[in-house]
């Protein structure tokens, strides 16, 4: 054979060979391949939200950001703290020998609180000893007091007089009232006369708390 013939036939063997090689690539299970596939790291899915359908990462986070509750609920009202009422006692209204005072709560926070129950109550001389015993509770029904900025509320503070009740009375300094279920107490300047302390009939009482100032 010519050099010539032989090294066209060289030529056309290894186009061959190359073509050959290239049919067996593919995609790994034998066939010719597309595009490749992108890594799995890189899949990404669709997360329902209340944004919408927002793009997410394969494990379902969305981006990183979690979805937020439309507005805000109102926070619930809670009981009225020491720090944000003022006390006073208001005008007595004797009657029958009997000394009534109305001891009043007032709202002077920027929040609206309630109160429920009786208020604690307790006689102080200058020095800040107790006269007597502590008021009695009065039977009364308790509800709710719900007191906006500025509201206030009212107990009855009642004793028979002492001029009249043989009791033995001394002058206090201040009343101490303390709102229900607080335990610091607000310090009131006491001037409504001498009050019963101990003997016969000198038990004081205090009602249920209940709107306004006063009867």
């Amino acid at each position: 054979m010519a050099n010539g013939s032989r090294r066209t036939t060289a030529v056309a063997t290894g186009a061959l060979v190359l073509l050959g090689a290239l049919a067996s690539c593919g995609t790994g299970d034998g066939t010719a391949g597309g595009a490749p596939r992108p890594p799995a790291s890189a899949a990404r899915t669709v997360v329902d939200s209340p944004r919408g359908a927002v793009p997410s990462d394969a494990d379902g986070a969305a981006d990183g950001r979690s979805p937020t509750a439309a507005g805000h609920p109102d926070r619930p009202v809670s009981r009225c703290r020491t720090a944000e009422l003022s006390a006073a006692v208001g005008r007595m209204d004797p009657g029958a020998g009997q000394r009534n005072l109305p001891v009043v709560l007032t709202n002077v926070s920027s929040r609206t609180c309630t109160l429920y129950g009786h208020p604690g109550a307790a006689f102080v001389d200058a020095a800040g000893e107790r006269l007597g015993r502590d008021p009695k509770r009065a039977p009364g029904d308790p509800a709710t007091v719900t007191l906006a900025p500025g509201a206030s509320a009212w107990a009855g503070l009642r004793y028979a007089s002492p001029g009249v009740s043989g009791a033995r009375a001394a002058t206090p300094a201040a009343l101490l009232v303390t709102p229900p279920d607080e335990r610091d107490p607000l310090k009131v300047p006491w001037r409504a006369g001498a009050v019963p302390v101990s003997g016969n009939a000198s038990s004081v009482f205090l009602t249920v708390l209940e709107p306004g100032t006063g009867p």
